[in-house]
């Protein structure tokens, strides 16, 4: 198994310190999102763990070796970052091909990810009629050229319709399933909740979280309870008696803040008062996201005013 390992890096632009100190290891077997505001340093740290730019101090290493010493870089790691990056006067299959042929891969492979990324019909045409959507694709076959025990990610689903997006979200899901190192940075917080299974945040180069999903949500949720009942008179009062505050919720339900659904239920029971629905609400992950990240934004817009009637 081939994980990413950083440890103590930092890099410095002048007066920018980009990546401050970070160590973290992102492991195989799971998509690991790579999460943080503008200006967060997610993109540096990615180009650092790629040898495309020079650290400052500490280091970056794939499989225990820095990604500029292997000699065949496809083999061990596939990365997108740029869909733009591609020549546009070259055919998507010649694209592949040439990346084949400098990283000693079978030819074979080229026809295989046209396929996987839904490419093949195209793979005649030249790159710069490719809308965002096709380019993105292109960038995710280059990535998988290789068959890389890690992929590094950069905002794969950017201009991906639909079904593109369905189908990067299983993607990613499969390619963690075989065992690969998987790390996704992305904006999209709705998309990103569909296939991490772990989290790494950054704030203005630094480390703020590296922690499961799950663990993630519950740690930066405010507990509450939705609740509904035949009887909601008698529950308020009997929930107001053992200090909690239970209000209408938009739906006709019932919201039990600073609870759990045991608990609860529990004192429904005992009570008598029948109850249809109840379960725990935690929050989503961008509320959790922002909740974390409130004070870290290097660019933030200002609320607009109300206007006066």
């Amino acid at each position: 198994m081939t994980s990413i390992d950083v440890h103590d890096l930092t890099k410095e632009y002048g007066s920018t310190r980009a990546v401050d100190r970070l160590t973290l290891s992102v492991e195989p077997g799971r998509v690991t999102g790579f999460l943080g505001p503008n200006g967060a340093g997610k993109s540096s740290t990615m180009r650092l763990i790629l040898g495309l730019d020079h650290p400052t101090s500490g280091t970056a290493v794939i499989g225990g070796r820095p990604y500029a010493t292997l000699r065949e870089p496809l083999r061990t790691a596939g990365a997108l970052l740029d869909a733009q990056a591609a020549h546009g006067s070259r055919t998507a299959r010649d694209h592949l091909r040439c990346l084949a042929v400098s990283n000693r891969l079978p030819v074979r492979r080229v026809d295989e990810v046209l396929e996987e990324t839904g490419l093949a019909t195209v793979a005649g045409r030249r790159i710069k009629t490719f809308s965002l959507g096709m380019r993105q694709r292109l960038g995710i076959a280059t990535a998988l050229l290789g068959d890389p025990p890690v992929l590094l990610l950069d905002e794969p689903a950017n201009g991906l319709d639909p079904e593109g997006i369905v189908w990067i979200r299983q993607l990613l899901r499969r390619l963690a399933e075989e065992g690969r190192t998987v790390l996704v940075s992305s904006h999209l917080m709705n998309e990103t909740a569909t296939y991490a299974d772990h989290l790494v945040v950054l704030a203005r180069g630094r480390l703020l979280a590296d922690v499961s999903m799950r663990d993630f949500i519950e740690q930066h949720s405010h507990p509450r309870v939705r609740v509904r009942t035949s009887d909601p008179i008698r529950l308020r009062a009997t929930l107001v008696a053992r200090g909690h505050t239970m209000l209408e919720g938009e739906d006709g339900g019932w919201v039990v803040d600073g609870a759990k659904a045991e608990e609860i239920g529990a004192v429904a029971a005992r009570e008598g008062i029948p109850v249809f629905q109840l379960a725990d609400e935690r929050a989503s992950l961008e509320q959790a996201y922002l909740a974390l990240t409130a004070d870290e934004a290097e660019f933030t817009a200002a609320v607009p005013a109300s206007p006066t009637t």
